[in-house]
């Protein structure tokens, strides 16, 4: 059964519109999905995010497999009923978090140990030793409920030299293949993953690989990894062609407004990153210059500055999210210099809003 249908192709681009249908709900393509890594989207509740309208979020395999775990999450009868989220949930398979945070947390020490059977690491939170393996990942993703699983994929830095980003890709090829052997044929959705760095020939060839393999959508991942813009827009120009029409494209933690918007252009129907509630949590707010996306279309407002002391107009007087109807950047300015929490929900709750209402406007134009 394919989950996926095209309802509209734009005449002028790559661009197109879709209806994507999970155990959770209808999804209109083009959608971005707020990040629930720990099954929280960070600073806002389950509610809020219904508020917003949001369809979908995005949680963490890794994280949850760690905290609380697997025991608690099948007591509770799924991630859906533990955090009382009535949408769909997409959840990565936790291959990005090994790698990266095994690295950064402890740079000095062999925290991972990677071979075909899998991935051994270390957790980040009480180092205990733990094993992943494509068979292990689908298992948790199935006890976590989530509508859509990722594949147990290796997503190599950039740089990484020619013969670094082949074995990479092999191994996720190889991953990839049991992965789906062990994937039960239930509401649940399996996506593969496309590798290959920032090298046209491997990229193409992992995009086959994968679809031979077959999946009911397919990720452009290792991407916004460091590369320049360019070069992201340019990998999407070589994998986007080699991928089935009828099967969703997501590409994974992308991005800034401006390049979801590109991203749109050139096919590409699911996107999720942590800019709009991180930059939230930080002060930065995105504001509507127009709605038509024509040039530089929106801007950054940075709340803590002194110049919005006495400014009594609304967050973003083109927004009517409920952060804008109601306060004043003046306010929201107090609440970040005051350091009170209210101050990361209010703005969290606009930048989740922006991106949202960016979907829809980039909707309109196909």
């Amino acid at each position: 059964m394919n989950n996926f249908k095209l309802i509209k192709k734009d005449k002028k681009t790559l661009a197109r519109k879709g209806i994507l249908h999970t155990a959770h709900g209808e999804l209109e393509t083009p959608f971005f999905m707020p990040i629930a890594t720990k099954a929280s989207v960070k600073a806002l509740s389950s509610e809020d995010i219904l508020d917003l309208k949001s369809g979908i979020i995005l949680s963490n395999t890794y994280h949850l497999y760690l905290r609380p775990g697997m025991p608690v999450i099948k007591k509770a009868g799924g991630l859906h009923k533990f955090m009382n989220w009535p949408g769909a949930i997409l959840t990565d398979s936790g291959g990005y978090q090994v790698f990266s945070l095994g690295s950064r947390k402890n740079p000095d020490k062999n925290m991972v140990k990677l071979s075909r059977k899998g991935v051994e690491f270390r957790s980040t939170y009480d180092g205990s030793k733990h094993m992943l393996t494509p068979e292990k990942v689908i298992k948790i993703q199935e006890t976590i409920g989530s509508d859509i699983m990722m594949v147990l994929d290796e997503c190599p830095a950039y740089p990484a030299t020619k013969e670094k980003a082949r074995i990479s890709m092999e191994l996720t090829t190889h991953w990839a293949g049991r992965a789906k052997k062990s994937h039960k044929k239930n509401k649940q959705m399996l996506f593969g993953i496309v590798q290959g760095s920032s090298y046209k020939d491997l990229r193409i060839q992992h995009a086959n690989d994968l679809k031979n393999i077959g999946f009911d959508g397919y990720a452009i991942g290792g991407l916004a990894v460091g590369e320049p813009t360019e070069k992201m827009y340019e990998v999407l120009d070589w994998v986007i062609p080699e991928l089935p029409e009828d099967k969703p494209r997501y590409l994974m933690g992308v991005g800034k407004p401006e390049q979801i918007y590109e991203a749109v252009k050139r096919g590409v129907d699911m996107f999720d990153c942590v800019i709009p509630t991180r930059n939230a949590r930080h002060g930065l707010i995105y504001a509507w210059r127009n709605k038509n996306l024509k040039g530089k279309f929106y801007e950054e407002i940075r709340i803590k500055q002194s110049k919005y002391r006495l400014d009594m107009k609304p967050v973003d007087q083109q927004c009517d999210c409920v952060t804008c109807k109601n306060y004043s950047r003046s306010y929201l300015r107090h609440l970040f210099s005051a350091e009170e929490p209210l101050a990361y929900r209010l703005a969290t709750i606009h930048n989740v809003n922006f991106y949202l209402e960016l979907m829809q406007r980039i909707a309109k134009t196909i």
